[in-house]
């Protein structure tokens, strides 16, 4: 990862929640809430919350005693989600790095992360700070995405893109989101950070978009992807996700399309 791929700034906050979460993570999210909440903690940590759907959808099935605290590295996304989310005094907003968690060891029952693990620099340190911060019997709940030729649209769009830029073609979602799907990698890392009990699955789902132009437009411009393409030539952004557009609708069609995606859902116990 290098490090553009974390600056989550200026329109893409909006994009990404717009666009990017109907399309790609509001299903899983949904999922995520789900195993969280059937634990019934009385805390929850989520860190790498981004936009805040899996905020949305968890805060309503919670305790109404229990504390929610959020976070992200961005201060733009945590802001963003925020002001989705609405007043709820269970809910603690804080910028915090998930590689050092501002917080007492054993403070939470459930540590939660939809895709935000391909991001950390150092994995390994972020599943330890997941472990310290967990009571004993907690469990660490995260996902990540699978290979991107396993995610039909990001596997357009990467190749698409890199018909306008052929001699250095911007692999940001390659790269990053999808780059971390070596499922023996990750019970590794985890193991090195200290959990034993680890439970993986695998989850395909289908991906459902108005449009081509709404799936390209959420890509390359609602997500890091846009960062490479204007560091390219910002000129040619337009250009970029008119390819994308093309191979997406030559591929699935013309109208409403729906696109195979898959990830992997990892349940840790402490």
């Amino acid at each position: 990862m290098v490090e553009n791929d974390k600056v989550f700034a200026g329109s893409i906050p909006r994009f990404y929640d717009t666009l990017m979460v109907p399309m790609i993570f509001e299903t899983y999210a949904a999922d995520m809430a789900e195993l969280v909440a059937s634990c019934s903690p009385d805390s929850v940590l989520e860190t790498a919350a981004g936009s805040g759907v899996v905020t949305r959808l968890l805060a309503p099935r919670l305790k109404p005693d229990a504390c929610y605290a959020v976070t992200d590295l961005n201060q733009p996304m945590l802001d963003y989600a925020a002001a989705r989310q609405g007043s709820d005094s269970r809910i603690e907003w804080r910028q915090a790095d998930a590689l050092d968690l501002p917080f007492e060891d054993a403070s939470f029952d459930v540590v939660c992360c939809q895709f935000g693990a391909m991001f950390f620099p150092n994995r390994v340190a972020g599943y330890a700070q997941a472990r310290r911060v967990l009571k004993p019997g907690g469990r660490f709940v995260f996902s990540v995405w699978d290979r991107i030729e396993e995610n039909a649209f990001a596997d357009d769009v990467t190749n698409a893109v890199a018909t306008v830029f052929p001699h250095d073609p911007p692999r940001f979602l390659a790269r990053t989101p999808h780059g971390y799907y070596d499922i023996a990698l990750i019970r590794n890392e985890l193991h090195l950070a200290g959990f034993t009990e680890i439970e993986i699955e695998t989850r395909a789902k289908l991906s459902r978009v108005p449009s081509a132009r709404d799936a390209a437009i959420a890509y390359c411009q609602g997500t890091l992807l846009r960062n490479e393409i204007e560091a390219r030539d910002a000129s040619l952004l337009a250009l970029a996700t008119d390819r994308a557009t093309q191979a997406i609708a030559s591929r699935h069609g013309d109208g409403p399309v729906a696109g195979k995606i898959q990830a992997h859902v990892i349940v840790a116990a402490r």
